[in-house]
């Protein structure tokens, strides 16, 4: 599973439990023996639809819910079961009123964070954007937005934030965030706006769900310098763990088991180099630098 920033289809983004659902789909069909042309030849479709249902690639329609799971054999009480969650699946995450501003290749990426049981974060350049605050993330949006309205520039700010309300919640996920020192030296907004930062960075990890590690520049060389990444893992059983990945030009979800066991294993070695203590020490150190 992968995708190009500029390979985007168009498509919305599936929500987790459209993600659970089409992977359901797949199962049902291999348990009943029906092949991929078999079903594709009950809903008079090409078998690349039925593929796409069960990637969650495209909406769950209810009408196709209902045939596929009768020609799988399926009673009547789980077919209408089934379809009542397919319709919930269908109905657009909060992200979507931000669609103007959100990319389509980013999408997916909010929709995984906001399902996500954990998430663990390599960030070499820049605070992540579950911890910014308001001035970091105007400063780098306006950098990273030049040509934007005003109007628009704050629609991406608002978008930034709200996204980190998923960790008030009363489910908020595990976040282990992982960044380099280089992230602290690079004076965004200003000094005002970079101690209000390191403020933020200090505050949240005192959360027992957040763990922010810095690492230092005595690390030296180590696994972790490469692109930034985050790590996505699910409650649910039938999502495989998943890792997002960006260089200048592409975004990738990976879903390969190598790929994730790559990334996890980086970021674990990364954790190694530095500890709470020392890096809330090296933020308070930082913090007086902007004094």
């Amino acid at each position: 599973m992968s995708e190009a920033r500029s390979g985007s289809t168009g498509t919305s983004a599936p929500t987790v439990l459209r993600m659970i659902l089409g992977k359901r789909l797949q199962e049902m069909r291999q348990e009943a023996g029906v092949s991929l042309d078999a079903a594709a030849k009950a809903l008079r479709v090409k078998p690349l639809t039925i593929r796409r249902l069960e990637k969650a690639e495209v909406a769950l329609k209810p009408l196709y819910v209902e045939k596929l799971l009768q020609t799988y054999g399926a009673g009547q009480q789980e077919i209408d079961e089934f379809v009542a969650l397919a319709e919930r699946a269908n109905k657009p995450g909060w992200w979507h009123t931000y669609r103007d501003v959100l990319p389509s290749w980013f999408t997916a990426y909010v929709s995984l964070e906001t399902g996500a049981k954990t998430l663990r974060t390599y960030e070499p350049h820049y605070v992540t954007g579950l911890l910014q605050t308001h001035g970091y993330a105007h400063a780098l949006l306006r950098a990273g937005f030049p040509r934007d309205s005003t109007a628009d520039l704050e629609r991406r700010v608002d978008l930034r934030l709200r996204r980190q309300s998923l960790l008030e919640r009363s489910d908020a996920p595990t976040l282990w965030v992982v960044m380099e020192e280089a992230v602290l030296h690079r004076e965004v907004g200003g000094a005002e706006v970079m101690r209000g930062q390191i403020d933020r960075l200090l505050e949240v990890s005192e959360l027992d769900h957040v763990s922010v590690d810095i690492v230092p520049f005595s690390a030296g060389a180590h696994v972790g310098a490469c692109a930034p990444f985050t790590y996505f893992r699910f409650e649910e059983p039938e999502l495989p763990d998943i890792v997002y990945s960006e260089i200048l030009s592409a975004s990738m979800y990976l879903d390969q088991r190598s790929d994730v066991a790559a990334h996890l294993e980086a970021h674990s070695r990364l954790s190694l180099q530095t500890s709470s203590a020392d890096s809330k020490a090296l933020l308070n150190r930082m913090r007086k630098e902007y004094s």
